[in-house]
């Protein structure tokens, strides 16, 4: 289930808090005691959430050899909606409706009959519902690591993220931030005392037309995600003007391959959106013209080698959120070695872009940011 196994998505956040010295069983009772069920009353819009243990949809036995692997807590929420469907809906209002008007004289139904056909088709759907029909079931991963005290959704949905938040909450009675690019900017820039960089910095006008004073898809002057837009287009330009190689704070070595995907927007909102798909699409003459016309990179694929392990994902620019990321192929021959091993190897992909990201970050908060800045503005109109 979810990141023990095929590809993964996941938005990361840090729980607020010390980090779990380990899971035990009082936060399987914790878990326990939200499952999925335990609700008295659903939400507003009939709906409800708790967790589950991931065998299946159903599981809610919750124990540490299942749940807890490699110090990292592993478990689902469980949403349940009402998903009426529409189209029946209508053919049950149109069916009422004809029965109430076939009466009238003119042949047409009135406003009144309308109201009532409106209602009858209703309550006939929401009677049908209570036998669970209509029921529709998702289950979204949560991988909490007590070594980081970080947490791994797997989804994107601010609804589904608004309904976590308030799970969460009531279970274990801690809150999470989101690790977007702006939190991470400034994570990694205390380790070095350059915070005062993230604090001032302001989007870089690579492109002609000046400084741009805000960014579209960020209203809020005090964000600084746009800083992950930047390390997109810096990484862009790295690959094709310097190497496609980036030497990493720990002496290692990462190979990056931009790859399947790109996804560009203009800042200002005036000159739209752009989505290329290709085994190279930063090497394609659009996407040259797109960032040459100032739109900024929101999303790419990456292709990754890093100390003999491949990775392959999709990673939103101002979230850092991951898509789809592939992960080598264990070759653990028992499953609980497997499990441990996958574990590890999320573990050292988010190891991974932290490091890229971090080797941005301390170019972008230096002196040497301005020099930087206006190399990939001459690369830019080559």
């Amino acid at each position: 289930m979810g990141f023990l196994s095929g590809r993964v998505t996941c938005m990361r956040f840090r729980v607020s808090g010390r980090a779990p010295r380990s899971f035990d069983q009082e936060c399987l009772d914790a878990l326990a005691a939200n499952a999925i069920g335990k609700q008295r009353v659903a939400s507003g819009d009939g709906s409800q959430v708790g967790w589950i243990a991931g065998d299946h949809i159903l599981d809610t036995s919750f124990d540490l050899a299942k749940n807890v692997i490699n110090d990292a807590l592993h478990v689902a929420m469980r949403v349940d909606e009402q998903k009426m469907p529409s189209d029946l809906l209508r053919a049950y209002y149109q069916v009422e409706l004809q029965a109430l008007a076939a009466t009238n004289p003119s042949g047409h139904p009135s406003s009144k009959q309308k109201r009532q056909a409106r209602e009858y088709a209703k309550d006939r759907l929401e009677t049908e519902a209570k036998d669970g029909r209509y029921l529709r079931r998702k289950a979204i991963p949560v991988l909490w690591d007590s070594r980081s005290n970080e947490m791994l959704f797997g989804a994107t949905s601010v609804t589904a993220l608004d309904r976590l938040v308030t799970l969460f909450h009531q279970t274990f009675d801690r809150k999470f931030e989101l690790l977007g690019a702006g939190r991470q900017a400034f994570n990694l820039a205390e380790l070095t005392n350059q915070t005062r960089f993230v604090d001032d910095a302001t989007p870089t006008a690579f492109a002609p037309g000046g400084q741009v004073s805000e960014v579209a898809w960020m209203p809020d002057e005090n964000n600084r995600d746009f800083l992950g837009n930047e390390f997109l287009l810096w990484l862009w330009h790295y690959l094709e003007q310097e190497s496609d190689t980036l030497k990493l704070s720990d002496d290692s070595e990462v190979a990056v391959m931009i790859a399947r995907t790109l996804q560009l927007e203009c800042p200002r909102g005036q000159t739209g959106r752009e989505s290329i798909s290709s085994d190279g699409p930063t090497k394609l003459p659009e996407a040259h013209r797109a960032i040459q016309a100032g739109k900024l990179p929101r999303k790419v694929g990456l292709t990754l080698v890093r100390r003999e392990s491949q990775y392959e994902l999709t990673l939103q620019a101002e979230t850092l959120a991951i898509g789809a990321a592939k992960l080598p192929v264990s070759e653990a021959d028992e499953e609980r070695a497997r499990l441990e091993e996958r574990v590890t190897q999320v573990r050292d992909l988010l190891e991974t872009l932290d490091l890229m990201y971090a080797v941005f970050i301390q170019r972008r908060c230096s002196e040497a940011w301005t020099k930087e800045a206006a190399r990939i503005k001459k690369w830019l109109h080559q």
